[in-house]
């Protein structure tokens, strides 16, 4: 299967959607009913107000999996510095795992923060997030304990970041 990284297009702003839930949801990290799910949908913002990039199969046109990219101290960048860019809701379709999607994201997350003489990026993962921790570590990522957080009462984050 080849794989092309690319910023979202329009018409696939709702496939993205039903992946990013489908990933969060059905692997437990985000309760169905909860406020966090409409985020999760809403690919179009995503791509509005950062950078909506997606996996797609050229050969089949589909839409393998997303990441969000936002460069620090835009709205989307929850830890990210103003000289960091960060990732958010990294998200493969479950039909596409283990086939490098996820890694392909993260890599040209990475490539993007070069891109714009960014220094380095950080972001946040839930501790029970271990398949994206193995690819964030395989990918060259560290743990950044000291910016570790909680956004509400019950939901810890673990920072991951890189220097380059």
């Amino acid at each position: 299967m080849d794989i092309v990284i690319r910023p979202a297009r329009p018409e696939e702003f709702e496939e993205a959607g039903r992946i990013t839930v489908e990933a969060f949801v059905g692997d437990g990290h985000t309760a169905p009913d909860g406020d966090y799910v409409h985020r999760l949908r809403d690919a179009a913002r995503r791509a509005e107000e950062a950078e909506l990039l997606v996996a797609v199969d050229s050969a089949a046109g589909t839409v393998l999996g997303c990441v969000t990219f936002a460069a620090g101290g835009t709205t989307w960048a929850d830890i990210a510095t103003p000289e960091e860019g960060e990732i958010r809701m990294l998200a493969t379709a479950a039909a596409a795992r283990g086939r490098g999607v996820g890694e392909a994201l993260v890599r040209a997350a990475l490539a993007r923060s070069r891109e714009l003489g960014l220094t380095g990026m950080a972001f946040s993962t839930q501790p029970a997030m271990t398949t994206a921790h193995r690819i964030y570590e395989r990918v060259g990522f560290g743990r950044d304990p000291e910016r570790d957080w909680s956004p509400v009462p019950g939901i810890d984050l673990m920072v991951y970041s890189m220097a380059f």
